[in-house]
């Protein structure tokens, strides 16, 4: 799509405003309802799902062909705080939105079984988290990005902390160090320097041209690329992903939101807009910035599904695995090869289900059964089947497997590493699939004909709450209907390519 004819298509709608708004209307509203408990997650799920229809009210207009913009206010020419709404966009906010709205329901069996403290605080930040998010979704530069992405950081700060305890604190502040202190040191210096260059942070209408101007000298733009790669650091690249086992200490729904709802796949969704947006396909072919990338990324994804091979703790080898699949997204996008970028983007959705799933019966199995560790879950699968069964359904997502959304993503990223002509990106990623099988197989094949521990015995079935299982299973069955499926997902990301 050439310039005139994505301005023709540009179209003001003030809804973009209202979608921001709900989520942080929702928190602050949350925080005056600490003695009305049914109230307050009330109000949450209510926020929940008018932001998730606010959303889907969108759709119409962008198969129209349309852009949707909102400017807030403009700070100097070319520099403004602006939403926009388009197909990159609605990946991430339909991801955000929806999953928010199972997390929520999953998060009031969860907190009141487990009788957590602070409940109030905790939904009045996960909102603002969201709130955070779903700003990013529909950032329409780079400044109104950045100003998100910190929101979403320090937001969160509160949810990793949420047990105060010393273990609690170490993981929040090594989370709240290694994402703020690369934001600043890497990212803030290169937004001001691409400023300094293009006069602009507005994102273009297409994925080819950039940002960039062509006179600006080689090396400075492959230092700002690198820059802005590390800077954001919530895409779990190596060596800046330390901080996202480390806040494996919080509550089953906060380790939910951060690898699958919002903070992860905020810093994969900025990294890719930025990749796309900022630099665009063309100067990226033209200065040999992607292979380049997707080798480096492809070092995390075999070196993080190695780790994640030798935990026992459930959410710490869920952990790594987030790790080593945030990688797949950039990789996909760095082939620059239309089902390379393809497949890259259809990741962010796949893996978010599939990812929400597996936390939440790691939640699950903690609420019925006190189970953390993998070696203590012998024979469990027994007494919990839906939550297994879910939790087996979603491994194949991971693994790549038909006909689970993943396999959706795997099929699309290894046609684009063919299209590349890259042999190596071909071997990392069926590496890469061994090693998920390495590394869920067995949890299942455990709970489901291992012996139980000796000295415990099967006492029928024994799930977690309803409130909990029935958000699990709708993902689980959500992750299954875009596989066969994917179109309705697969139409956003067309908009972006095509």
């Amino acid at each position: 799509m050439d310039a005139v004819a994505a301005a023709e298509q540009i179209v003001k709608n003030s809804n973009l405003l209202l979608a921001v708004i709900i989520p942080l209307f929702g928190s602050l509203v949350v925080m005056t309802l600490k003695n009305h408990p049914n109230l307050r997650e009330f109000v949450s799920a209510s926020a929940s799902v008018l932001l998730f229809l606010m959303v889907l009210s969108f759709i119409p207009a962008l198969k129209a062909g349309q852009t949707l913009v909102y400017p807030l206010f403009q700070l100097l020419p070319g520099l403004s705080i602006t939403l926009r709404a388009d197909g990159f966009s609605m990946i991430f906010a339909m991801v955000a939105s929806s999953l928010w709205m199972i997390a929520v329901f999953y998060s009031m069996g969860y907190m009141r079984a487990h009788h957590e403290p602070c409940q109030t605080r905790f939904n009045a930040c996960f909102a603002l988290a969201i709130f955070g998010a779903i700003g990013v979704a529909f950032s329409d530069n780079l400044l109104t990005l950045y100003l998100f992405y910190e929101i979403v950081s320090v937001c969160t700060y509160p949810l990793v902390a949420h047990h105060q305890d010393e273990e609690s604190y170490e993981g929040a502040r090594k989370y709240i160090i290694y994402l703020t202190t690369t934001a600043k040191f890497f990212l803030l210096p290169a937004l001001i320097l691409i400023y300094v260059l293009a006069g602009t942070l507005d994102f273009p209408h297409n994925i080819n041209t950039g940002m960039i101007p062509t006179s600006a000298t080689d090396w400075v733009v492959t230092m700002l690329y690198i820059f802005c790669i590390l800077g954001f650091a919530k895409n779990g690249v190596m060596p800046f992903h330390h901080w996202l086992p480390g806040a494996m200490v919080a509550p089953t729904p906060v380790s939910a939101l951060l690898h699958a709802v919002a903070v992860v796949k905020v810093g994969v969704f900025c990294t890719t807009r930025t990749m796309l947006y900022v630099f665009g396909v063309d100067t990226m072919d033209r200065l040999n910035l992607g292979i380049p990338t997707a080798y480096f990324v492809g070092f995390t994804i075999l070196v993080a599904s190695m780790i994640a091979l030798s935990k026992d703790n459930l959410k710490a080898r869920l952990a790594y695995s987030t790790v080593s699949q945030l990688s797949y997204i950039i990789l996909g996008v760095a082939l620059l090869t239309p089902h390379g970028i393809e497949g890259g983007l259809i990741h962010i959705v796949n893996h978010a289900f599939a990812k929400i799933t597996l936390f939440f019966c790691a939640g699950a199995i903690y609420i019925a059964a006190h189970k953390k560790y993998i070696s203590e879950m012998s024979g469990l699968g027994r007494t919990m089947p839906f939550t297994f069964g879910a939790f087996a359904v979603a491994s194949l997502s991971m693994i790549g497997a038909p006909p689970v959304a993943g396999f959706v993503s795997k099929w699309y990223l290894l046609v684009g590493s063919m299209e590349a002509h890259q042999v190596g990106i071909l071997l990392i990623l069926i590496a890469s699939t061994v090693l998920n099988v390495g590394y869920f197989a067995p949890v299942t094949y455990k709970a489901f004909f291992g012996k139980r521990p000796e000295g415990e015995v099967e006492t029928g079935i024994k799930e977690a709450p309803l409130s909990m299982l029935i958000p699990l299973l709708i993902a689980v069955t959500v992750s299954v209907i875009i596989g066969i499926y994917p179109n309705f997902m697969m139409q956003f990301v067309w908009m972006v390519t095509g």
